[in-house]
């Protein structure tokens, strides 16, 4: 008698569930616990579903993506039962199923977009896959809570093509800034000789300020000073746009 009333009275923990058949039908009032639960021996048996939430790390799946360029991706994905009685009634094995399915998704998903959005729109996509995979395990009692897409990784000669297509185009902004610089650098110059040339007490300010200059060097620089008369004939002599 006491073996008997020991096999009869099972316990389950907080995050678990107990899915009782009796006589190979499933028993009214869905799963049991958590805690302690009574089944008959020899009549019932059971089945635990665990209900807190797994991970599991989607292997690198070779894709083919819209654009035909040959993609390795993989990615996370964070699911857990969200119904004991269905995951255990409804499909063999929920947790393989799910795998298999999510696998299967993300290279059905990664083949309808191309390159440039694989690279840029990781959390729309991680989104989609997502709604998709949590749609379709629905009836096999599974929630998949969320999807990240973990890496793309290129081919090496399309990697070292981006690279050379970047440096490119960092190249020919610097450029550009140059040339503006030099633009802004001479309508400045061009500018202050306009002032200069109009002023003679500019010219002798701006003289002395480069004299002031070069003296206060540590160098064996002799500096010859010009008149500053024979500077405005220079000046004046100068061609104007």
């Amino acid at each position: 008698m006491p073996f008997s009333l020991f096999v009869c009275f099972k316990v389950v923990q907080e995050y678990e569930r107990a899915v009782i058949f009796r006589l190979g039908r499933l028993l009214s009032g869905g799963a049991k616990g958590p805690g302690i639960f009574f089944i008959l021996p020899c009549v019932d048996n059971y089945a635990r579903v665990d209900l807190r939430t797994r991970t599991y790390d989607v292997p690198p799946q070779e894709v083919l993506t819209k654009d035909s360029v040959t993609v390795s991706v993989d990615a996370v994905v964070y699911y857990r039962v969200n119904n004991a009685t269905i995951s255990i009634a409804n499909v063999e094995n929920a947790h393989h199923s799910t795998r298999l399915l999510a696998q299967t998704t993300l290279r059905n998903t990664m083949g309808t977009r191309p390159l440039h959005e694989i690279l840029s729109e990781r959390e729309t996509i991680s989104g989609n896959m997502q709604a998709s995979l949590d749609e379709a395990t629905d009836t096999w009692g599974i929630k998949v809570e969320r999807v990240e897409i973990k890496d793309v990784r290129l081919p090496v000669q399309l990697q070292r093509a981006m690279a050379a297509e970047a440096e490119a185009a960092r190249e020919a902004r610097a450029k550009v800034i140059a040339a503006e610089g030099e633009q802004k650098a001479s309508r400045a110059l061009r500018e202050a000789s306009e002032v200069i040339g109009d002023s003679p007490a500019a010219l002798q300010l701006r003289y002395l300020q480069t004299l002031n200059t070069i003296s206060a060097e540590k160098n064996s620089t002799i500096v010859f000073p010009l008149p500053i008369d024979m500077l405005t004939y220079f000046m004046k002599a100068l061609p104007k746009e």
